[in-house]
């Protein structure tokens, strides 16, 4: 039987207005997202993160019991189309490596392409990549490392990174 702290609604409240969302140091053009973060007054830290481009943890909060910072196994692997998808899937062993390292969290790939899994399909995109091949081979690592992938316009990317993060963690809270 696992036991778990019940927040009353003002403290998990607390806590999730203080969750600081976290941006690998390799991700590059994401003033969309950081933009939205701070039109949001959602903080933010650029730090080295071993899998994906986007996580969150939970800063100390003694008062709450917190007692140092609480990073929470969720991550998000940003791309920004399908050619940077296709290639990354092409570059099987490194690929597949992320995906191993992520296997103990809460993975999910996101590509900012709003009709992204219709170009997918429809082999509408730059890469000679066979289309079927590239469902294929998504598909199956989906299966395999237990992670997902959602097809999001570049606009509604920032909203999506955030609440995805925020509802996960507000999950292992309650």
């Amino acid at each position: 039987m696992s036991l778990k702290y019940q927040y009353s609604d003002n403290e998990l409240k607390e806590l999730l207005d203080s969750i600081v969302i976290q941006i690998d140091t390799r991700e590059q053009k994401n003033y969309h997202i950081t933009d939205y973060l701070d039109k949001k007054k959602v903080s933010y830290k650029s730090m080295k993160l071993d899998h994906g481009d986007y996580g969150a943890y939970i800063p100390k909060n003694e008062e709450l019991g917190i007692l140092r910072d609480t990073h929470i196994p969720v991550y998000i692997e940003r791309k920004n189309s399908i050619d940077e998808l296709a290639s990354s899937i092409k570059k099987r062993t490194r690929f597949e490596n992320e995906l191993i390292r992520s296997q103990k969290s809460n993975f999910l790939i996101l590509v900012e392409d709003g009709e992204g899994y219709e170009k997918l399909i429809n082999s509408d995109y730059k890469s000679n990549y066979n289309a079927r091949a590239l469902l294929g081979s998504l598909k199956t690592f989906e299966a395999r490392y237990g992670f997902s992938s959602v097809f999001v316009s570049k606009t509604t990317a920032p909203n999506y990174i955030y609440h995805h993060l925020l509802y996960n963690i507000r999950e292992r809270l309650t």
